[in-house]
């Protein structure tokens, strides 16, 4: 019999599922290799067959999403036991991603930017519920947690394989390794480890030019003017999130002239992505006065979603105490 398959989706935008489709023709090796035995975004599945698998039946879950919601914890926990190994897909899993900027708020605040904004037309102001009767029966959603958590934050996590969404031939890179498991030509890596992505930071990859140049402002890119196409984006004032961010995606954004956001997560070694982002900003602002510099900083009107766009959730800043001490 052929091993088992998994792949599900928590608190996520459905990205990491198109980026494995993504693959093409590579998506048949999956078929072919392994028994697709539960993939709601792709086929018809029920909780309750994950329910009635042995325990470590699934050789290998690729979980995408964070923890938001009550639902998404049950199934991260049941996924684990019933998986030999669970694998953190995507930023969102891994690092909480740009839902974790959510954490900035309590769920009541949170409710109401949703619910009662001047975009959304809810005249008897409703607001979600637990449970609603209904004459069918009774309705549930899965109540909103306080803080969105990263899936290591919830269980334990074999390996990891970032970005938003990860590139799709760095997903065929890992399916390849999965697959020479299985037939016996190759050995897992060590447990802990991060695949489909490199060893070293974005600038690293970026063939622009660095000269170390020192910056008497930041700006986002519709204020500068027009950007040359060789040298580094941040020495040219903009924001690039580079030298903080993990190798492994080519430099696809720098290449095109976009600054990078850090999608890949904190590069190797690097505890917190957003301080280390700072640190790199830091250097290269060519002020040394505390009101100079607060004037180069007021270029970035929203300094937590630059520097920690997609980290915020598994940085060691986490969550503010609004969301924290946020109680049902």
């Amino acid at each position: 019999m052929k091993p088992k398959f998994a792949m599900y989706w928590a608190a996520s935008c459905g990205g990491c599922e198109i980026a494995v489709l993504n693959i093409d023709e590579k998506v048949l090796d999956l078929d072919a290799n392994f028994d697709v035995a539960f993939w709601p975004a792709a086929m018809d599945a029920k909780y309750k067959d994950v329910e009635a698998m042995e325990d470590q039946s699934i050789l290998v879950t690729l979980f995408n999403g964070s923890i938001r919601t009550d639902e998404n914890e049950h199934m991260a926990r049941l996924l684990r036991r019933k998986s030999k190994l669970l694998v953190a897909f995507g930023s969102c899993a891994n690092e909480g991603c740009i839902p974790g900027l959510a954490n900035l708020s309590s769920r009541e605040s949170i409710f109401e930017r949703a619910y009662t904004s001047p975009s959304t037309e809810n005249p008897q102001h409703l607001r979600p519920l637990v449970s609603c009767q209904v004459p069918e029966g009774t309705l549930t959603l899965p109540p909103l947690q306080p803080v969105i958590r990263t899936l290591d934050q919830v269980v334990e996590v074999d390996y990891h394989v970032p970005g938003c969404p990860p590139e799709s031939h760095q997903i065929a890179a890992v399916l390849d390794v999965l697959i020479q498991v299985v037939k016996g030509e190759a050995e897992l890596p060590p447990k802990g480890a991060v695949l489909g992505a490199g060893n070293s930071t974005v600038c690293d990859e970026c063939a622009r030019k660095r000269d170390v140049k020192l910056i008497d402002r930041l700006s986002r890119i519709q204020d500068l003017p027009q950007l040359n196409t060789t040298d580094c984006l941040l020495e040219q004032g903009l924001l690039c999130a580079g030298p903080a961010t993990r190798s492994g995606c080519n430099s696809r954004c720098p290449n095109v002239g976009a600054p990078c956001i850090g999608c890949y997560g904190a590069a190797p070694g690097v505890l917190d992505q957003g301080a280390r982002l700072m640190s790199a900003i830091a250097s290269v602002v060519d002020e040394n006065e505390p009101d100079a510099i607060d004037r180069v900083l007021d270029g970035l009107p929203d300094p937590a979603g630059s520097f920690y766009r997609f980290s915020l959730a598994h940085s060691l800043l986490r969550a503010n105490r609004e969301a924290f001490d946020d109680k049902p």
